[in-house]
């Protein structure tokens, strides 16, 4: 049982005992490193039920514990706070029991546990992945793995948005003015040859429209009339109605893509347990929104459109069916949602989207409660930031994005210099060298994102990431790589137990009550799908380690048992910001 629990009894029996009530709000935190003592129980929320001077109250408190609960060695009071000391042996039963554990922290899912499917990646198959992509990635992707250490069943999924008119622009486009050219010929990876064409698509678009314009028609008027953006319409429709020659070459071209998709996941670490396509689901939600039509939930625009009122919900009013009968991304929503939830035994979605998206999915979610859908109250919206870079905004149809496979290259690059300026890198061959620039460049991006809470805007610097000082991915990987050196110098038998009755030094206790705080954080980064509450705890723990190398000799020391302890320590250590990073999607490297 956790020591906060034990105490929080205790701390109920105190008060009924002094004052013959049972507080309901018990409130502790880790000590101030300025006072002695290792958990502070704040009396203060205490104080609406018991009517006496705060440090009475904590003063008699702690009289109790320490006469009550043996792992008690001592109290003080400050301003109504009061300081709990835990005594050494409860840290050593604590190391005792995990020090060899191999999954300290994780838990295993129940065999009868249904399962949560996680949502992310999602991309259009008109352009290549960029840098938004990347976060949303690295989000979803560390978000299921830390779920799955919670003890839950996880599936990891994407919908690929493989149909629509923005498909049709690329389509329209290529077939205008490419002349027959693929991957192979071109050199290109098919993701990027395609995305191509969707930036000649706007730019011929935007002619067309001003010379439509100078013509006399409305900037509206030449929008809707310019013949490139007409044909992309009609090709959409031929699509729908199933034209042999379109669908040709919406699969050809699409193909191209999901094998430039590969490479970038590859590289970026990420996999998917299923894909799901829009051009499968779309009908679904086609039939639930005609069936939706005639159950009253959606009404019909004189134009033929499909739309839902959701005004009074504070909402407003929106479509799900276009006047020619093609669907919208809502309907595509709708269907996909539905083919999952009969695919898998699942009780809960979540769905990593940006934050510009947050409207859609309270939209989402109500028409899947208004259809009858009992599980739509379990469908969660992870809702995040955009990225940033220092030269502003991102926009795809304008070609200004930041690729994703060039960010990566970069990011191995920048690891690269860095590496080979601090020069520690002598007896490495070419390919460790190689592999450590990628381990290093991918483990600064990655942490780089992940230790922002998701909710927050990033603006993104490739250079500070790469930093090998500070709250960084290659801070904490030389970290490891540091304990990793000391374990392979430890050439003796540091298996042992240690004595119940061992004396901690400051900094040894200070790395214990970090290591404690391991499970706990993997529950809360779960609740709150925030790989930044994980990042950032293994961040605070490297540097409490770093306090620890810095001030206590570990191999140097001439007490025996202290070595094999600190040894032990330090290899504790190393496996949880193995295990954290490993639920980032971040590897660590033996040796730096």
């Amino acid at each position: 049982m956790k020591i906060e629990a034990i105490l929080a009894t205790k701390v109920q029996e105190a008060v009924q005992k002094h004052y013959e009530v049972t507080p309901e709000n018990i409130e502790f935190q880790p000590t101030r490193k300025d006072f002695e003592g290792d958990i502070t129980l704040v009396v203060f929320p205490m104080l609406k039920q018991v009517k006496t001077n705060p440090a009475q109250l904590a003063e008699n408190i702690g009289n109790y514990l320490a006469n009550e609960v043996e792992e008690v060695a001592g109290f003080n009071v400050v301003k109504g706070f009061l300081n709990i000391v835990i005594n050494d042996q409860f840290y050593a039963n604590f190391f005792n029991d995990v020090r060899a554990r191999e999954d300290y922290g994780i838990l295993l899912p129940q065999s009868d546990a249904s399962g949560i499917m996680v949502e992310y990646s999602s991309p259009n198959t008109n352009k290549p992945l960029h840098l938004g992509h990347i976060r949303n990635n690295l989000l979803g992707f560390s978000v299921s793995e830390i779920l799955k250490a919670a003890g839950n069943e996880v599936y990891k999924v994407q919908v690929i948005n493989d149909r629509g008119i923005h498909i049709c622009k690329s389509m329209v486009a290529w077939k205008k003015f490419g002349n027959g050219e693929t991957p192979e010929s071109t050199g290109l990876k098919g993701d990027k040859l395609v995305g191509n064409y969707y930036v000649k698509f706007d730019q011929e678009y935007k002619k067309e429209i001003a010379q439509l314009q100078e013509e006399g028609k409305s900037e509206d008027e030449a929008k809707a009339e310019a013949p490139i953006f007409v044909e992309a319409k009609n090709m959409l429709l031929k699509w729908e109605a199933n034209d042999p020659e379109i669908v040709k070459l919406w699969e050809m071209m699409n193909s191209w893509v999901y094998a430039g998709f590969d490479k970038t996941y590859q590289a970026l670490g990420v996999d998917f347990d299923k894909n799901y396509y829009e051009s499968k689901t779309y009908l679904l939600g086609k039939d639930e929104v005609l069936k939706g039509l005639e159950e009253g939930v959606f009404y019909q625009k004189p134009d033929g459109s499909v739309w839902i009122d959701l005004s009074d919900e504070g909402l407003d009013e929106k479509i799900v069916l276009r006047s020619d009968g093609t669907a919208v991304y809502m309907t595509q929503d709708i269907g996909t949602a539905i083919q999952r939830f009969a695919d898998f035994n699942i009780n809960q979605m979540v769905y990593t989207v940006g934050n510009e998206q947050d409207y859609h999915f309270k939209v989402l979610f109500l028409i899947l409660k208004k259809l009858g859908y009992d599980w739509a109250e379990s469908l969660y919206h992870l809702s995040y930031g955009m990225v940033d870079l220092p030269s502003g905004k991102m926009k795809s149809r304008e070609g200004t994005v930041v690729d994703a496979d060039d960010l990566i290259a970069e990011m191995t690059e920048t690891a690269r210099t860095i590496s080979e300026e601090l020069g520690k890198l002598d007896d490495y061959n070419e390919a460790e060298k190689e592999e450590l620039y990628r381990m290093i460049g991918l483990g600064a991006l990655k942490y780089y994102i992940l230790k922002v809470d998701p909710k927050k805007r990033i603006l993104f610097n490739p250079e500070e990431s790469v930093d090998f000082q500070g709250n960084t991915g290659p801070f904490i990987q030389y970290t490891y790589a540091r304990i990793q050196s000391i374990l392979r110098k430890a050439d003796f038998d540091y298996s042992g137990d240690l004595s119940k009755d061992f004396q901690f030094h400051e900094k040894e206790k200070e790395l214990l009550k970090q290591l404690q705080l391991y499970p706990e954080t993997i529950a809360l980064a779960a609740e709150n799908h925030s790989p930044a509450l994980l990042a950032n705890y293994v961040y605070e723990l490297v540097k409490t380690f770093n306090s620890f190398y810095q001030n206590v000799p570990i191999l140097g020391t001439e007490v025996e048992e202290d070595k094999i302890f600190r040894v032990q320590l330090s290899n504790l250590v190393a496996y949880v910001i193995r295990s954290g990073f490993r639920l980032l999607g971040i590897d660590v490297p033996e040796r730096m």
